[in-house]
């Protein structure tokens, strides 16, 4: 199931799993990184697409910079 037509919501907000009381119609990424500047953010890509292949609605998974 899709919310509002979206498939996974990629969020710098390390509390979000922690807000959720039920289980989310998308999949969550969570950046965790000292900052969320584009240059921060550009440093995920490669990551963030290989994870998006394999996502399945409700799973959370959170990234960190190597």
């Amino acid at each position: 199931m899709k919310a509002s037509g979206f498939d996974v919501l990629v969020t710098f907000d390390q509390n979000l799993p922690y807000q959720q009381n039920a289980t989310l119609p998308v999949a969550v990424v969570v950046l965790v990184a000292p900052n969320n500047r584009v240059e921060t953010v550009k440093r995920f890509a490669p990551g963030l697409l290989n994870v998006l292949e394999s996502l399945k609605a409700g799973q959370l998974v959170k990234l960190t910079l190597d």
